[in-house]
Parts: structure tokens; sequence; C-alpha cells
């Protein structure tokens, strides 16, 4: 029979329905499809967003500034110059747990089930979440640099080095959430997600040089200092917006995130995909 006499009730031929409908979607828009997925959650439960984005850079800023800008540096003005580029990664990193909590929450409520009935590209719905999280770090960077700029601080790499260390703030944050992406699919509860990731960040966070110039430690403590992931970032951060990087402190910071990146995002997808052969 010729396929073009037979035809659906819109008229149009019904193999083109059939092909249309059987035609796997690209790469690309497969996770684009995930990431406005992630992006209604958002949108129809903005509370958090609003917590983590507004709430939370304004409160560690003036708590920070007021409660030890004074008894470390004598003066809040001049303190905030030192704190606020490593505020951007206080404020941003604690957010990367979302990665893993999203994928944790899908995959034991089943829908990572559905998804793989779909013709879709399976990575799509790993990537699309973690793609569409980074909203989450620019908005917050750009509220923090914002409350900073009211508080006094003023940024002597001028709007290039803070643009700058906007994107590597976001960059950064990106890095480390494959680490809890991987984490969500391992593990069989949100809640874990959520408490290692207290255990991981939060120790990493205060002991680093983020509050506190190494220098001021002692010897063995400042060196651990230095090496510390959240320390690298705040010294790449520092040196953008102050316009005093150097190249050995962009080479920490770029390579240490883009580290992150080669092992934990194969390792991420390496359990997915062990995880969808169940």
């Amino acid at each position: 029979m010729n396929k073009t006499h037979s035809v659906d009730s819109s008229g149009q031929p019904a193999w083109i329905i059939r092909r249309a409908v059987l035609r796997r979607p690209g790469r690309a828009a497969a996770t684009g499809v995930f990431m406005r997925r992630t992006f209604l959650g958002v949108k129809n439960n903005p509370f958090g967003f609003i917590v983590d984005c507004l709430a939370s850079p304004v409160l560690m800023l003036l708590i920070f500034t007021y409660l030890f800008g004074g008894a470390i540096a004598g003066s809040t003005s001049e303190y905030i110059q030192f704190l606020l580029p490593g505020a951007l990664v206080l404020i941003v990193a604690p957010m990367t747990v979302y990665s893993g909590t999203t994928l944790c929450q899908d995959i034991a409520k089943g829908v990572h089930n559905r998804f793989r009935t779909m013709s879709v590209w399976p990575p799509a719905s790993v990537l699309g979440p973690i793609i569409t999280d980074s909203l989450r770090y620019v908005v917050a960077s750009i509220v923090t640099i914002g409350i900073g700029l009211l508080l006094g601080f003023r940024p002597e790499g001028g709007s290039g080095g803070v643009l700058m260390a906007l994107g590597y703030a976001v960059f950064f944050a990106f890095s480390i959430s494959w680490i809890f992406a991987m984490m969500g699919i391992v593990v069989k509860k949100p809640e874990t997600v959520s408490g290692t990731s207290m255990v991981m960040i939060y120790p990493l966070l205060f002991a680093s040089s983020i509050f506190v110039d190494s220098a001021t430690m002692p010897g063995w403590l400042g060196r651990i200092v230095d090496y510390n992931p959240i320390s690298l970032a705040a010294s790449a951060l520092r040196g953008l917006m102050h316009g005093t990087a150097t190249a050995a402190d962009l080479a920490w910071g770029i390579g240490m995130g883009a580290l992150l990146i080669v092992v934990f995002a194969p390792l991420t997808f390496y359990f997915f995909r062990k995880h969808n052969t169940r």
C-alpha cells in the first residue's frame, strides 16, 4: 500500500507522524529537556533558591564582616577587601550538594527508571541538572559581590577582574558538583548525600584562607591550608578581583577544578551506566 494514503486525524501522513515520534533527539536537545525540567522544579519551589542565593550571601557577609572584621583586621572596611573574594567560595560551595541530592531523589523515587524507557541520550538526565544548578552559582555570586560593594568592597582589578572572578567561581562550583553527583548515584538516600557533604565541605571551608591569611598561622598549619582546594580557589579569586593574580595562582586554581572534573565526571557516568544496567 502506498504509505502516503494513510493519514492521521490532522491530515498528516501517518508515516511522517511515526517517524517524528520515533526520531531520537540529539544529545544537546535531550540535555536541554532535562535542564528545563530542573529549572521548572526551582520555579515551582523558589523558597530554597531565595534562601541560597539571596539570604545566605547577606547573612554570611554581615556576620563575618562585622563579627570578625574588627578583631582580625582592625577595621571592617579593610577586612571586607580580604574576605569577599573568598566568600564567593564560602557561598557557592555548599550549593553543589544539590547536584547529588537531586539525582539521588530521582533514583530513589524510580523516576530514572522511567527515563530509561525513553528514547533519549541517557547521560542527559545527569548532565541537565548539573548544568542548570550553575544558575544558582551565578545568581549567588552576583548577589555576594553586590552586597560586598555596598559594604565597602572595592575591587582593584576593576570590572574585568570581577567578571573573571565570577566566571571562575561558577567553574569551581561546577567542578565540585561532580563529586556529589557521583555520590548521589552511589548512595541510596538523599539524606546521606547531604550529611556527607557537611562532613566534607565545612572542614575544608573553615580550615582555609577564606577568613585569614595562612601566613599568620603556625608553619605546619599554614602549609596544609595553602594546599587546601578551597584556599587555592580563594587565592585565585582574590588575585583576579584585586589585580594581583599570578600565573601560578591561576594555574593552581584552574588546574585543580579541571582535575576534579576529569576524575569525577567519568566516575559519575560510569556508576550511572552501571545503575542503568541493573
